[in-house]
């Protein structure tokens, strides 16, 4: 359990969350109501939010934490990957999508077309996207040439010896990928960033979600696999990664990631059909405060620094 938030915030946001209340601006939000202690209606509101599974869990802590700031905001969490919530808020039918990818200029352009609205982006936490193998596995470090010999089409990587490693304990030297489906935003930024937009090779375990990669990399002591940092577990390793042969290699820790030594550090990101109004405009500037942050924090990500989040 995550108390973070002072007396004063919860009074000041309290009020700022009644007045959007009364005015009761989103089409999505309000409609239902409730009897409070002393028998007057209180406006209920829901917020849709969905997307990306790599900050599914970090959503939902953020919506349980905020549910004890704002009683009477519910915030309805899904996941089904970045490109899911972007589908969701190009159509219009939620308030929030989470994405661990940039919204790409047709899918901005087919959101405007649609609503009317140009999609605002809001960063809300830094990802080390890492690269996981079995805990037993000897392997420490690798390289983005090595990634692509794995992943990509035409890559010849294909057994654990051409890297000239042993896994312990098993017969097996051929390479188990674990990879993600294609409505993924860690799958596009993994693609674009690591695979220099090569198209992944046949035969890749493709997982629905980064908690279903990591688990598969360790029970399988021939696997590697790239999830999100904030899902790692004492059954697998994550490797240190280098862009070049010969470069230095990085880890995937908090500090290689705010600085972007770790060269595949990306940001976490929510979306908003143009300027948010109302609650939704209330939970987002509550993600950003001190008590949001500490939330990205305990999930095993990087809080946007005080400084970014004051900037215009």
């Amino acid at each position: 359990m995550i108390h973070h938030t002072r007396h004063s915030f919860v009074l000041k946001m309290g009020a700022a969350i009644a007045a959007a209340l009364a005015a009761c601006l989103l089409p999505t939000g309000c409609g239902k109501s409730g009897r409070a202690g002393n028998g007057d209606t209180v406006a209920r509101v829901s917020i849709q939010n969905k997307g990306s599974d790599t900050m599914v869990n970090l959503a939902q802590v953020w919506a349980e934490e905020y549910r004890k700031v704002a009683p009477n905001v519910e915030v309805e969490v899904s996941g089904g990957g970045s490109g899911q919530g972007i589908a969701a808020l190009i159509k219009g039918t939620i308030d929030i999508a989470n994405c661990s990818r940039n919204m790409k200029p047709e899918e901005i352009d087919q959101a405007t077309k649609n609503t009317g609205k140009i999609p605002k982006e809001f960063i809300v936490g830094y990802d080390g996207l890492a690269v996981y193998v079995h805990k037993d596995n000897p392997l420490d470090e690798i390289t983005f040439e090595q990634l692509s010999e794995i992943f990509a089409e035409g890559g010849k990587i294909t057994k654990w010896s051409d890297l000239g490693v042993k896994i312990p304990n098993t017969s097996s030297d051929d390479i188990v990928r674990v990879s993600r489906q294609s409505s993924s935003g860690t799958y596009e930024f993994f693609r674009e960033h690591v695979l220099n937009k090569k198209d992944y090779k046949l035969g890749s375990r493709d997982m629905n979600g980064s908690k279903e990669v990591v688990e598969l990399v360790s029970s399988t002591p021939t696997a590697i696999g790239y999830s999100g940092m904030g899902y790692a577990t004492s059954g697998v390793k994550m490797l240190k990664v280098a862009t070049k042969a010969g470069q230095p290699a990085f880890a995937p820790t908090v500090q290689n990631t705010l600085n972007k030594t770790y060269p595949i550090s990306r940001s976490l990101l929510v979306y908003t059909l143009g300027e948010p109004q109302g609650p939704v405009k209330l939970y987002i500037d509550w993600m950003l405060s001190d008590a949001g942050q500490k939330v990205v924090e305990a999930s095993g990500y990087v809080p946007v620094p005080v400084a970014v989040r004051a900037a215009p």
